[in-house]
């Protein structure tokens, strides 16, 4: 999986480094097995206004949130194994907030935030309890590969 990282807000160079977020991407493939692991994935690091914006545009919510996923329609022309994944966006402030409010760091919950945005890429939900259940245990697993604590514990 190639990772494109776009820092839109300087913030992020604080604590997000392109090595922590190369880590999130191995262990997600090291963990969950699917065959879109190789194609391409944009990662915005952005503000709580850019996110709250993108979110009203395209889910209809006007309100910020910690990461939101787009996954990529197919681009005409390109063979298959070069289609991109899709695109994740990440809020800075509520990033920052929720890890304060869960004391713990903002590298250990922007982990987080990208591996579940990554699952979304890969077709994981949580809309029902069932499929909550399944991609809250796959987030588990691929966080306790990188030593980060059950998020849900």
């Amino acid at each position: 999986m190639v990772l494109e990282l776009i820092i839109e807000d300087k913030g992020w160079a604080s604590f997000l480094s392109a090595e922590l977020a190369s880590s999130c991407l191995e262990a997600v493939a090291l963990t969950v097995e699917h065959n879109e692991l190789t194609k391409p994935v944009s990662v915005l690091l952005t503000t709580d206004e850019e996110v709250r914006a993108l979110n009203r545009d395209f889910r209809g919510k006007d309100k910020p949130t910690n990461v939101l996923s787009f996954p990529a329609e197919p681009l005409p022309g390109l063979p298959e194994e070069a289609q991109p994944l899709g695109d994740l966006a990440l809020a800075l402030e509520t990033c920052l907030r929720e890890a304060e409010e869960k004391a713990i760091s903002p590298e250990n919950h922007t982990a987080h935030l990208l591996v579940h945005g990554l699952l979304h890429l890969l077709g994981y939900d949580h809309l029902e309890d069932e499929e909550a259940e399944a991609m809250e245990a796959a987030e588990r697993r691929i966080l306790a590969r990188l030593g980060i604590a059950d998020p849900y514990g």
